[in-house]
């Protein structure tokens, strides 16, 4: 079982997900590629202290890109949508600044 800070890489903040946040509580995050929801859930509770009541994931693929004659590829990730419940806090990115 991996560690919680491994679970959750980074928050995703975009204009849809701070739309989210505000509206309905739901909470973007890059997660690692073979985490699960259970994992997902458990992870942001301990990380940020906070009850979740719902998890969605969805698997993105990582385009093809070209330099000229060189062929490459991005990285495979997978994105968690998190709801928080009704009696739970909000979550602060940018806690320490």
């Amino acid at each position: 079982m991996k560690r919680n800070h491994e679970i959750i890489i980074e928050p995703l903040i975009t204009e849809k997900s701070t739309i989210l946040k505000e509206e309905s509580r739901v909470y973007c995050f890059k997660v690692a590629k073979d985490a699960t929801k259970v994992d997902v859930k458990t992870a942001v509770e301990h990380i940020f202290k906070v009850q979740v009541s719902d998890v969605r994931i969805a698997n993105y693929k990582g385009k093809f890109k070209r330099l000229g004659r060189n062929i490459g590829k991005r990285a495979d990730w997978k994105k968690a949508w998190v709801k928080l419940s009704p009696a739970s806090k909000t979550i602060e990115y940018f806690e320490g600044t």
